[in-house]
């Protein structure tokens, strides 16, 4: 039976591109180590040897710099200072457990004369900061990695109870035109009422008769508005597209009087969650698009990044007999619990030392959902996010029954961050989309599935 490195090998070279080494490029530093992984795909198996070779850059280096790996970027298992006084250094660890490896090495002491200074003296890094801090991650039989915690016993319960109180209230419509800069197409406003909310966003169509696909793209974190543009080029090239917004405020309001902090209101009380009326604006939007006859009648698509890829997996668990496709990428929400358990949690950074905000947590967790998702996914995680840590997201795409195709990007932190390193996400998204809207069917490649 081929290794987990070997399945996944396939779908890493994509994201490899030939360049295994995590130096920035054009950056005006003295020096720029890089991490040049063992393993070019970053996945190793249980009792192999995870490693990186360390190179100076062309200058002289100024500073030292301390390492320190952590299982799942919580559990320290080693450390050392790096020493590239022969040229090259080397960093690694038996790996003895199926996770997630963080290596973090951080700059602490100016060796140039004359250079020691204050607080962010440092520069350099390639984590999306400039403050002398590099990252580097490695996966260990990422499609062993098991729940950090037990789902709760009336899950379905919950959400089927939901579900089925928004079923009775009408969706009510309001459709407001709108201008659209791209010809042939059709853009509108849309407001539907939801259980306790209103559901916003942007729909639009190419502006001829007919039946089409439909793809509903949910948002990331933050408060803002939603550019129609974007909407209207994918219609144009054959979707009845949805862009929703998060929040209950018109996608042209950028704030909406939405609290900055809206991912903790509620969150000692599943009921009270803001993310509940989240979700359920999702299933809403998702019931309207079923009810219009310029849909297909086979196809919806979801799509998202960060948050909004929190957002699919839940919907996409929510509604899994309507679903066709989830293609997501570095999706947050995944893993809740994490911080109780020895990995490292993520957004939305739910309070691990209030155990009732944990086990309300717990019913908008995406690990939580994947159980009940049956259409096939695409998910690309960064190997050194640390806003939607991979652990996570590969317990949520471990407990998938359906197709699944793992995106490894073992250069990226969190998307916006680095944006460069995971370039790899999206452009796999309009590979397949562009597949599905001339109608053939995504089919997962298989990477990522245990």
């Amino acid at each position: 039976m081929p290794s987990i490195a070997q399945r996944l090998i396939a779908v890493c070279a994509i994201v490899l591109c030939g360049a295994p080494a995590f130096a920035q490029r054009g950056e005006p530093i003295p020096q720029q180590p890089t991490f040049t992984p063992y393993h070019p795909t970053g996945i190793y198996d249980v009792g192999e040897t995870v490693g990186w070779t360390v190179t100076p850059g062309p200058a002289t280096p100024t500073y030292r710099y301390r390492w320190t790996i952590r299982q799942n970027n919580a559990v320290v298992l080693k450390e050392a200072v790096l020493d590239l006084s022969g040229g090259k250094a080397t960093i690694e660890i038996v790996a003895t457990q199926p996770g997630m490896l963080y290596v973090a090495v951080q700059a602490f002491e100016d060796l140039a004369p004359g250079t020691a200074g204050g607080a962010g003296r440092f520069t350099g890094g390639n984590t999306g900061r400039n403050e002398g801090f590099y990252a580097v991650g490695a996966a260990v039989a990422p499609t062993k990695i098991r729940l950090s915690t037990t789902r709760p016993a009336d899950f379905d319960a919950f959400w089927d109870g939901k579900l089925a109180a928004q079923a009775s209230v009408p969706i009510n419509p309001v459709l407001t035109p709108a201008d659209s800069d791209v010809p042939g197409v059709e853009l509108q406003l849309f407001e539907l009422d939801a259980l306790g909310s209103k559901a916003h966003g942007w729909i639009a169509k190419p502006a001829t008769p007919g039946k089409f696909p439909a793809l509903i793209q949910l948002q990331y974190a933050g408060v803002y508005a939603l550019p129609p543009a974007p909407v209207a080029r994918r219609a144009a090239a054959g979707w009845l597209m949805v862009n929703v917004d998060s929040h209950d405020k018109l996608p042209t309001d950028p704030s909406g009087n939405v609290p900055r902090g809206y991912q903790a209101i509620g969150n000692t009380n599943r009921d009270n969650s803001y993310f509940l009326n989240m979700y359920l604006r999702d299933s809403r939007v998702l019931d309207y698009v079923l009810s219009r006859p310029d849909w297909d009648g086979r196809t919806i698509v979801l799509i998202g990044g960060s948050m909004g890829g929190q957002q699919s997996l839940a919907l996409a668990g929510l509604r899994p007999d309507k679903i066709s496709a989830v293609l997501v990428c570095v999706p947050a929400g995944a893993d809740s619990n994490g911080d109780l358990h020895g990995r490292k949690a993520g957004y939305p950074n739910w309070d691990s030392t209030n155990l009732i905000v944990m086990q309300t947590a717990l019913y908008f967790d995406t690990v939580n959902f994947a159980s009940r998702i049956t259409a096939p996914v695409m998910a690309g995680l960064g190997f050194i996010d640390t806003i939607s840590p991979p652990a996570g997201v590969w317990t949520a795409l471990n407990q998938l029954h359906g197709p699944v195709e793992a995106l490894p990007m073992i250069e990226s932190e969190h998307d916006n961050l680095t944006p460069d390193k995971g370039r790899a996400c999206p452009a796999r998204q309009n590979e397949i989309l562009d597949q599905i809207v001339r109608g053939t069917a995504f089919t997962a490649n298989g990477a990522g599935r245990p």
